[in-house]
């Protein structure tokens, strides 16, 4: 999607703008066109419309490459002056070159992820900026992708993980944590401008503040310590003074979320957790070199649902990684339905160059990761149903997200339980009252009525 800011002035040259791949990179993103707002450059809707293109791409699975490289053609096709950032531009080809430079070398520069500054280099270089930044016209929450009632908070860059299907540290980095001072100011600027939804966004979530032993930081005058738990609390409370929510996402399972989930039932956090768990049986999880074994990940589901009985917990698995027997894809099937995941994705494993389980033995043959994917998403898609069918009868609060002619036919939005545009959402039938009405950004009540494949059907109150 080429992306628009509106900078007063003909004479302000033009740059169009397109973001690809995860929310991390949607913060990238950001950054960038607040920088650009910042010096007085225009957007442009289009292509050909622009001085140059900017491109900031996804490098992780074969679509997003396949994705990226296509947008990157055609970039230079109907512009060709292209600037391209992000994951892809941190991959190395198969000769170990630039895998961008070799596919399109024709590109004005190249740099990896979270590079603002090395961005802004090289559209100076080419695209001088105009002589008088307006910076007094950049919001104070600077320029956002999404809609103006939720946003995405990125605590920390890269990871420490090893995991063997994954190359994002090899492109990211290690873990670096943001100072929890930034994060809480950016944090209440987000709120300040009428966002009710904060998602939590990093490549490991649970690690915040691991790489600089959870020192203490300063905010508003008074002593926080980085780290994962007093973030959360943190950011439950200024949440709480603009009604709004916080979600977690990207939450490795590990003992201390223990301490998080009560701030869930407290109120101060949705009782939401994003978990990239990957698979269930420890031989797979070893091979992957995931930090959690299957058993203990049971026992902490269980666990965080003793704590805060409404928790809905989201993940991610992996069906048909190098040496998966059939017992093990089972092994896999038994634990959705043990564990009640609420929401479950899967991929069929796909070999990304440069990962180190390219050289793991007893590769699974296309059709059968293909097949036991679809296995897993009938099993998954189940256990969810049945758990959207207990919410029957019930009334949740609702952020609506869509509400044509003031919501008079319905609309659309989301409970604690949906995460924007990975989850499912509630489908707001007419209000029962005619007086009623539904606007983008604002919570509704709403009675449950009936369940529909991933979402609900909701009347609002």
């Amino acid at each position: 999607m080429i992306e628009t800011v509106a900078t007063p002035g003909a004479a302000a040259p033009k740059v169009g703008f397109v973001s690809l791949g995860c929310p991390k990179a949607l913060t990238d993103s950001e950054l960038i066109l607040t920088q650009l707002s910042a010096e007085g450059y225009q957007t442009s809707k289009t292509f050909a419309g622009a001085d140059l293109v900017i491109v900031n791409t996804c490098g992780f699975i074969d679509d997003a490459v396949k994705e990226s490289l296509d947008t990157i053609g055609e970039a230079l096709a109907e512009n060709g002056k292209v600037i391209v950032t992000g994951c892809l531009g941190a991959r190395a080809g198969e000769d170990g070159g630039n895998m961008v430079r070799q596919m399109h070398p024709s590109v004005l520069a190249v740099t990896g992820p979270h590079a603002t500054h090395e961005v802004m280099e090289a559209v100076h270089q080419h695209l001088p900026k105009p002589h008088d930044p307006f910076v007094d016209l950049v919001p104070a929450q600077g320029i956002k992708l999404t809609p103006r009632h939720y946003a995405y908070l990125k605590i920390s860059e890269g990871c420490n993980h090893r995991c063997t299907f994954c190359i994002i540290p090899s492109m990211r980095g290690d873990l670096v944590s943001r100072p929890i001072g930034d994060v809480l100011t950016e944090a209440r600027k987000l709120f300040e401008a009428g966002v009710k939804e904060l998602l939590v966004v990093s490549q490991d979530t649970s690690a915040y503040g691991v790489d600089v032993q959870y020192r203490t930081g300063f905010w508003d005058g008074k002593p926080v310590k980085t780290r994962m738990f007093d973030l959360v609390r943190s950011l439950g409370e200024l949440a709480k003074g603009y009604g709004a929510w916080v979600r977690l996402h990207y939450v490795y399972p590990y003992p201390h979320v223990d301490d998080v989930v009560p701030l869930m039932a407290e109120g101060l956090c949705l009782p939401y957790l994003d978990v990239p768990l990957q698979h269930s049986h420890p031989d797979v999880l070893k091979r992957m070199k995931r930090p959690a074994s299957g058993e203990k990940n049971l026992e902490r589901i269980a666990r965080w649902r003793e704590l805060c009985p409404q928790i809905v917990v989201r993940s991610t698995f992996i069906a048909g990684f190098p040496g998966e027997t059939e017992a093990e894809f089972q092994h896999l099937l038994d634990f959705v339905q043990e564990a009640k995941i609420d929401r479950a994705g899967c991929f069929a494993y796909s070999p990304v160059n440069g990962a180190a389980a390219n050289a793991l033995p007893d590769a699974v043959q296309d059709a059968v990761r293909e097949e036991r994917r679809a296995r897993f998403m009938a099993v998954a898609e189940a256990v969810s149903a049945d758990k959207l069918r207990q919410r029957v009868g019930a009334t949740m609060q609702v952020l609506v997200d869509s509400a044509p002619g003031l919501g008079k036919k319905g609309g659309v939005g989301r409970s604690y339980a949906d995460a924007p545009e990975i989850d499912g959402v509630v489908r707001l039938l007419p209000p029962e009252k005619i007086s009623k009405t539904l606007k983008v950004g604002e919570f509704t009540k709403a009675r449950i009525v009936a369940a529909e494949g991933h979402d609900l059907l909701a009347v609002p109150f």
